[in-house]
């Protein structure tokens, strides 16, 4: 399927929606099912993002920005998912619990303004992911327009590069929280202590960059393979190494595997996988 078709399937599918609430990360997926809806629906498309202690600095600046680039109104609106025990545990099913504290208050902010639809970024790429936030979509009758037309990771980044949206090869940035590995508490201090770092591995020119946190505060940096190599460097090393352990992290290591996405997620048993599963 071309671009061109991709396209047109997507507007087409979203004309015939009576009005759409896109929950709006800013990342390259939510941007293009923003653009989408607001080429389809006009004034009857809504970009909204969840704020949160979860959501990593710069997302925000970001949003209302790309999203005045595409034209879309745009809205924020405040979550709490840590005020919810079950979240704090931080269990395989974590994402599951914020999705649900996510789209019950889309679904009660939609209600309020006379919406009917709400509508999120999962492409179909995201389907073979162990993803329990899907199930909460479900649960909550939140569309998925990429999914519904076919539309794959690299259809959403082509779409986004025909539209010239900014953030067309922009990474993945999921919520803060997936950097802490199962099992260890969520904490206000954890999400900014990983924020923190990574926003200081960034200044150093790191392009793609997770500090994943283990017990203990072991911090285990992921950044491209290609990069490792300057990572470790005497110089970077030590410069990194300090300011890990300034943020309050003991122990700093690199991961030799590199950058990759849901590196947890290896880590959960098949057995774990079908119990947090069947929880929700």
């Amino acid at each position: 399927m071309s671009t061109t078709d991709k396209q047109q399937r997507l507007l087409d599918y979203l004309r015939n929606l009576p009005d759409c609430v896109i929950a709006f990360s800013g990342g390259v997926d939510s941007a293009v099912v923003a653009m989408a809806a607001h080429l389809a629906l006009g004034e009857r498309a809504l970009a909204v993002t969840g704020v949160s202690a979860s959501l990593a600095e710069g997302e925000l600046e970001a949003a209302p920005r790309i999203a005045s680039a595409i034209g879309i109104r745009h809205e924020t609106l405040a979550t709490d998912e840590l005020s919810h025990s079950e979240y704090l545990k931080n269990e395989p099913t974590r994402c599951w619990h914020c999705k649900t504290e996510l789209y019950s208050q889309m679904r009660a902010f939609a209600d309020e303004i006379g919406f009917v639809t709400i509508a999120n970024g999962t492409n179909t790429d995201d389907l073979g992911d162990f993803r329990p936030g899907l199930q909460a979509a479900k649960e909550h009758g939140v569309l998925s327009p990429l999914v519904e037309c076919g539309i794959d990771k690299q259809g959403v980044r082509e779409l986004a590069q025909a539209w010239d949206l900014e953030v067309w090869d922009k990474p993945a940035s999921p919520c803060l929280s997936s950097r802490v590995v199962y099992g260890l508490e969520i904490t206000p201090e954890r999400l900014q202590r990983i924020d923190a770092a990574e926003v200081f591995l960034r200044e150093l020119g790191f392009s793609s960059v997770r500090v994943r946190c283990h017990h203990d505060e072991l911090a285990r940096l992921e950044v491209e393979a290609r990069e490792i190599a300057r990572l470790a460097e005497p110089a970077c090393r030590e410069l990194i190494t300090a300011r890990l352990r300034e943020l309050g992290f003991r122990y700093v290591t690199v991961d030799l595997e590199g950058f990759r996405s849901g590196s947890f997620t290896q880590l959960v048993s098949v057995d774990q996988l079908s119990t947090s599963s069947s929880k929700v």
